[in-house]
């Protein structure tokens, strides 16, 4: 996504459209043969979905404002944050912080907590959903915000608004990969616009923990020069696996009692190969087992890990590969229980009423693994190759060999869930909002 603020006295000195300028941007970033990144944009959205191989064409959003330059800002957003929006059109007297705490807990994890909640407040419906994305792309400052309250300075009404909701919505005790725990929101963001008499329009998107935006202007005189991060500014990430508390599997002879003596929060270190499926390629596996025709992999006894990973670069054996939203796979749970011989899953976030039921009958599990931090998943993985689906590109099945890949038992084969029952503890521990009988 682009942010475009163009100056009225910009002329530009080309033959494509801007457009056309900001998608050859994105196309050379994203097949960068140093860096490729995933492509995950389809084109034909409600048809063949096929992937255009370099995330083009981008969703620009233009501004003319005074000057002579132009203000850039990028973002790579996720869709597991992206399918969480939402947006509701209140009566005028209602509250909109009884509507966020309302509607928080039912986006689930798939959006990757602890991370910001972008809010738009007013206009008309599409501009209130712009207002909460484009308040995502402001820095961090939620720490500033706190000391000028506490300098006793006046606050706007959407100042007042962002630090209620931030010690609120944190009461809610969702946490991080919504197991439960003190922080959920890092920063809450709002932007508001005048609106119509009888309307009260709003609209929430949130931005997961990996926030990818970059910022810059363009005046005329040359490129923008922007610095590489430097690694020695970020925290020095190590891990190690701990076999005093957490559980080794060997998923090249797991079995289904295993499976079944698996208990909620259980942390488990996985070795051995498991395959890989998403949206896709579930629903090509549903239309062949429909006609009849062979799978070209046997998953009987196997486990499937919901990924679509980054090509590999610079003698990877694969790039990013941290797991997409589990809940899209929900309505092809049960089939692939019962027609496939899968016996466990691996995703993000929390399972639904129906997946939840499917696990059950079936004494299966569902496993999480961390999600937003796709590039330390992947070093758990030791070998990689296409075994099904190549023309899908990144939500082709693969066989994933791994080495103490650590995950969470999520919900148990006897349909417990750690992402109902850990917030709700965790709601409780911090005693600022009831818990629901």
């Amino acid at each position: 996504m682009v942010f475009l603020k163009v100056g009225m006295n910009v002329r530009w000195e080309a033959t494509l459209s801007v457009q056309e300028m900001i998608d050859e941007g994105v196309r050379r970033a994203y097949l960068n043969p140093d860096n490729k990144l995933r492509a995950s944009v389809l084109a034909d959205p409600a048809g063949k979905r096929q992937n255009s191989r370099d995330n083009t064409p981008a969703v620009v959003h233009y501004e003319i404002v005074p000057g002579d330059g132009v203000e850039v800002i990028c973002a790579a957003k996720g869709g597991g944050s992206e399918n969480k929006t939402k947006m509701a059109m209140l009566n005028p007297s209602d509250s909109i912080v009884d509507w966020v705490l309302k509607t928080v807990p039912t986006m689930g994890a798939g959006w990757c907590p602890p991370g910001i909640l972008g809010i738009g407040i007013g206009g008309t419906p599409e501009k209130a959903l712009l207002l909460a994305k484009e308040s995502l792309m402001a820095p961090v400052n939620i720490h500033e915000l706190r000391k000028k309250a506490a300098s006793g300075a006046s606050l706007a009404r959407t100042e007042e608004l962002r630090l209620e909701l931030m010690e609120k919505v944190n009461a809610l005790g969702i946490g991080a990969q919504g197991l439960g725990g003190l922080t959920t929101v890092l920063d809450v963001k709002i932007l508001d616009y005048p609106t119509h008499a009888a309307s009260l329009p709003v609209a929430m998107i949130p931005n997961c923990a990996a926030t990818r935006h970059v910022h810059f202007h363009l005046d005329g005189n040359g490129p923008a020069r922007l610095e590489i991060p430097k690694l020695a500014d970020w925290p020095d990430v190590t891990w190690k696996a701990n076999a005093n508390v957490a559980t080794r599997v060997n998923l090249d002879t797991l079995t289904r009692e295993q499976v079944a003596a698996w208990e909620p929060g259980q942390t488990l270190l996985l070795n051995g190969k498991m395959l890989t499926g998403r949206d896709a390629a579930h629903k090509r596996i549903q239309d062949m087992l429909a006609k009849g025709e062979p799978l070209p992999v046997d998953f009987t006894n196997r486990v499937i890990y919901y990924v679509g990973p980054v090509d590999p670069i610079q003698g990877e054996v694969v790039g990013p590969a941290g797991p997409t939203t589990a809940t899209r796979m929900d309505k092809f749970t049960r089939m692939m229980l019962e027609k496939t011989g899968l016996i466990s899953m691996i995703g993000k976030s929390e399972r639904g009423p129906a997946a939840i039921e499917a696990i059950r009958d079936h004494k299966s599990a569902y496993l999480m693994a961390v999600g937003g931090a796709a590039y330390l998943v992947s070093k758990a993985i030791k070998a990689s190759r296409v075994v099904g689906f190549a023309d899908l590109g990144m939500e082709a099945i693969y066989e994933f060999e791994v080495e103490d890949m650590p995950v969470t038992v999520a919900v148990d084969s006897t349909g417990s869930s750690v992402h109902e029952s850990g917030p709700k503890e965790w709601r409780i521990k911090i005693g600022k909002i009831p818990v629901a009988a």
